[in-house]
């Protein structure tokens, strides 16, 4: 095996690591606000600096690799990746963190388990975990047509997001003196909301790694 295979390798393992703590923090930041649970968000907020840790190093491991293998075709298209799914990544744990931080500091956010249930905030949450957990097995399989499943997801979230908008908007009408904890439960929205991006600017470089192909501000044409 070549040097640069190894390397590669192991570059490849740590981004896999990486992947699965994010899938994790997403998951229990989900869970926390959906019961309640501020223990559990706690948690998901203790773990971020393991996150940042597996940033810095698989973004160090890239440049590494470039400056001292000179990659190319394939092999640059793969570190290339890397290099940009790890971003994303990070980002993702920040909003999980970010939805784990609103329960922490607002014991008070959680509404009326009705307008909940009206916002699909559920589907919502098992669309971004299904997302990641899909982008993942696109990676470790090399199947870009995994990923391509990815922008139908992005599109449904979206579509959740703005009428979770609408119905806590008619909420807040009947019950004005709970419109803080309405504007927070926006916020957790617009934070699941940006992890779906997220996952489908994975899924773009997914795409670009396998199949060479350059979607970004493209037509998701990808059949």
């Amino acid at each position: 095996m070549r040097l640069i295979e190894q390397e590669l390798s192991t570059l490849r393992q740590d981004l896999i690591n990486m992947w699965r703590l994010v899938i994790s923090q997403v998951s229990n930041a989900g869970e926390a606000i959906l019961i309640f649970d501020k223990d559990l968000a706690s948690k998901v907020n203790m773990r971020e600096k393991r996150v940042d840790a597996y940033e810095l190093k698989i973004d160090g491991f890239c440049e590494s690799i470039i400056a001292l293998y000179q990659p190319v075709a394939v092999d640059l298209r793969f570190v290339l990746a890397v290099f940009k799914i790890n971003s994303n990544l990070e980002r993702i744990a920040d909003f999980a963190n970010g939805i784990s931080h609103i329960l922490v500091n607002n014991p008070s956010v959680i509404l009326d388990a009705e307008v909940i249930m009206d916002t699909h905030l559920q589907d919502m949450i098992d669309q971004v975990n299904k997302m990641l957990a899909q982008g993942l097995e696109a990676f470790e399989n090399e199947k870009s047509n995994f990923a391509a499943a990815i922008f139908n997801e992005d599109s449904r979230v979206d579509e959740i997001n703005e009428k979770a908008v609408h119905v806590i908007a008619s909420y807040i009408q009947k019950n004005p003196d709970r419109a803080f904890e309405c504007l927070e439960l926006i916020g957790i929205f617009r934070k699941l909301e940006r992890i779906g991006d997220h996952c489908a600017n994975i899924a773009e470089e997914i795409f670009f790694y396998i199949d060479a192909k350059v979607l970004k501000h493209a037509p998701k044409d990808t059949e």
